[in-house]
């Protein structure tokens, strides 16, 4: 029987969610492309590994007294990066549901989503060791959820100047479910931002 249980690492853990993530919303961009039934199960399997992986963090969280960093961020961050492998999922979902095809505002916003995945996953592996080149990738993370806030602007506008009402209003929700993901990724990189402001 062992004496002493093995500390946990929490930045491990939320490390494997920004980059489960970020493996997620590159399934998304080839589901995009393609819109095979192997890309949408890739999407849902990532989603699914982000879920177990937040599962395990909740667990150590619960049965862990003394936490690196606040233990409140600590579950934050982990639901922020779980949150956004739920919208990409709700997004591949509602697609197959409506038998719609992703067009090019789309795609482009599944490319801005990639993007602001990869500086969370930078931020993330120099949280610990590097926190102010942690603060400086999350501060990048954010500046796309503005990149995202004008093409969902533009794709709404030239969307509404079609004439099919009902492909309006589902490909609307297709747009906010992307929309939701990037306000997903500014509220992790806040929070990063916010650890780092705590420990320095």
């Amino acid at each position: 029987m062992k004496l002493f249980r093995k500390k946990p690492d929490f930045y491990g853990h939320l490390l494997r969610q920004a980059e489960n993530a970020h493996e997620g919303l590159k399934a998304l961009k080839e589901f995009t492309n393609n819109q095979c039934e192997e890309c949408a199960i890739r999407v849902n399997d990532l989603e699914k590994k982000g879920d177990e992986e937040r599962r395990i963090l909740i667990e150590e969280l619960n049965n862990t007294f003394v936490t690196p960093f606040d233990r409140e961020d600590i579950f934050q961050l982990s639901r922020a990066l779980d949150d956004v492998m739920d919208y990409a999922d709700s997004a591949v979902v509602e697609l197959e549901i409506y038998g719609i095809k992703a067009d090019d505002h789309v795609k482009k916003k599944v490319d801005i989503l990639i993007g602001a995945g990869s500086e969370l996953v930078r931020s993330m592996k120099h949280l610990e060791a590097y926190p102010k080149i942690a603060n400086d990738h999350a501060v990048k993370a954010k500046k796309y959820e503005n990149f995202m806030e004008a093409a969902y602007r533009q794709a709404v506008s030239e969307l509404f100047c079609g004439t099919d009402p009902i492909y309006m209003l589902k490909m609307r929700e297709i747009y906010r479910h992307l929309s939701n993901c990037a306000d997903r990724v500014d509220e992790a990189a806040n929070i990063i931002l916010s650890i780092v402001m705590k420990s320095t």
